[in-house]
């Protein structure tokens, strides 16, 4: 066996399976789970009706094998959404290579980035998506953790890493907004991460799944966006990471994309060609349709700020928490142990929670993720509300 899966840790829902092992929930609330971020709103009908009907387009059905680059038409959709929404223009053959969800895309680019024959580092975000420690241990790297910090909205103190960490890194993940503390990467973070590249010469993986989940008035930044800005329409060593998963309530489709660095997509693209990743054509075909239309990504939003708006008032009476920038979660201090919290909570008032430090790693004495929990808002309002209610309830009858 691979000795490299030996340094794999558990995944944060088996440790959640194991911390609750024993406990019998209130069997006078029926369940209710604020655990996974997977998006429950309904998928658009217009998408369903483009997957149903991509199997009677001509080359669109199952009888052939697809090409790994995806086909012409995904990919002019994709860059002309990166033009619509960011307003860049991006040559759709060598700028721009759909992937099967920005999951897989994010653990497999680190196979080909990382050159394993010499001293390898992998920076990312504390907490962070655990996508990005097996990705880095498996393609040989070490992780090195670099800390949110809760003063500044949870915004990475990339000061922190030393010099001498900076020189052994081969790639650096980022994630805005970020997973779970829902902090936007600002230009001025986006041109310190720039200098540092420049200086040492790592890649940068912009993960930016949760991008069209915003709170604000303005559309949260993107890492080809920031490039654009301060001078580098190249986009040398960075490539960034969408997904239609949160964008369009179709976890289920496995569909994204990459965009960026030409030369480091035609690497990715050598890789993905062994390692048999081609889209399905008719998710393909659903995917065109998907980043076509923009009328369900604003009504997807508006649900989420209306639900937001009634839930996190209301927790922000008993826990330490406030609207994130943008995502689906709400990253909450508790008082005391967050795994004793969540599984508190579960007993008494059959609510899932995730314990901030499953999301984290101890790392320089601390783990940032402690005296926190990540509460996924993505079943209905209603549910949402009576989730909120059942935590104030809880935290009152705790204190």
């Amino acid at each position: 066996m691979n000795p490299l899966l030996s340094r794999l840790q558990p995944y944060p829902f088996e440790r959640l399976k194991q911390l609750f092992s024993g406990v019998t929930p209130n069997p006078a609330y029926r369940a209710i789970s604020l655990g996974i971020g997977e998006p429950k709103h309904p998928t658009p009908a217009f998408i369903k009706q483009a997957l149903a009907a991509a199997m009677d387009i001509p080359g669109s059905d199952l009888a052939g094998y697809p090409p790994t680059a995806g086909s012409p038409e995904l990919r002019a959709a994709c860059a002309a959404w990166m033009q619509r929404r960011y307003g860049l223009a991006l040559d759709a053959a060598t700028q721009v290579l759909p992937v099967n969800g920005s999951r897989e895309a994010l653990f497999a680019f680190a196979q080909t980035v990382i050159d394993p024959t010499r001293p390898a580092v992998v920076v990312c975000p504390n907490p962070f998506y655990q996508i990005y420690e097996g990705a880095a241990l498996l393609a040989g790297a070490d992780a090195y953790y670099a800390p949110s910090d809760p003063r500044r909205n949870f915004a990475v103190d990339w000061d922190s890493v030393p010099e001498a960490t900076w020189a052994k890194t081969q790639l650096l993940y980022v994630c805005s907004p970020g997973n779970p503390t829902g902090a936007v990467m600002p230009l001025d973070e986006w041109r310190k991460l720039f200098a540092l590249q420049d200086r040492h010469g790592f890649v940068i993986a912009s993960d930016e799944c949760y991008s069209e989940i915003y709170f604000r008035d303005e559309a949260p930044l993107g890492g080809l966006e920031a490039a654009a800005k301060l001078g580098r329409g190249d986009f040398r060593g960075l490539v960034a990471f969408t997904s239609l998963s949160k964008r369009s309530n179709v976890p289920g489709m496995r569909s994204g994309f990459v965009a960026g660095d030409a030369a480091l997509l035609k690497q990715f693209l050598l890789y993905r060609t062994y390692h048999g990743s081609a889209m399905s054509p008719i998710v393909q075909a659903a995917s065109v349709a998907a980043w076509k239309d923009e009328a369900h990504v604003v009504e997807n939003r508006d649900l989420y700020r209306r639900k937001f708006a009634q839930v996190t008032p209301l927790l922000e009476t008993v826990l330490d928490v406030r609207l994130p920038d943008a995502g689906f979660y709400l990253w909450a201090g508790v008082r005391g142990s967050d795994t004793a919290f969540a599984r508190d909570l579960l007993a008494q008032y059959n609510v899932t929670v995730l314990p901030g430090s499953y999301l984290a790693r101890e790392a320089r004495g601390g783990n940032p993720g402690a005296g926190r929990v990540r509460m996924a808002l993505v079943a209905d309002t209603a549910e949402c509300l009576e989730a909120a209610q059942r935590i104030v309830q809880f935290v009152q009858n705790r204190s």
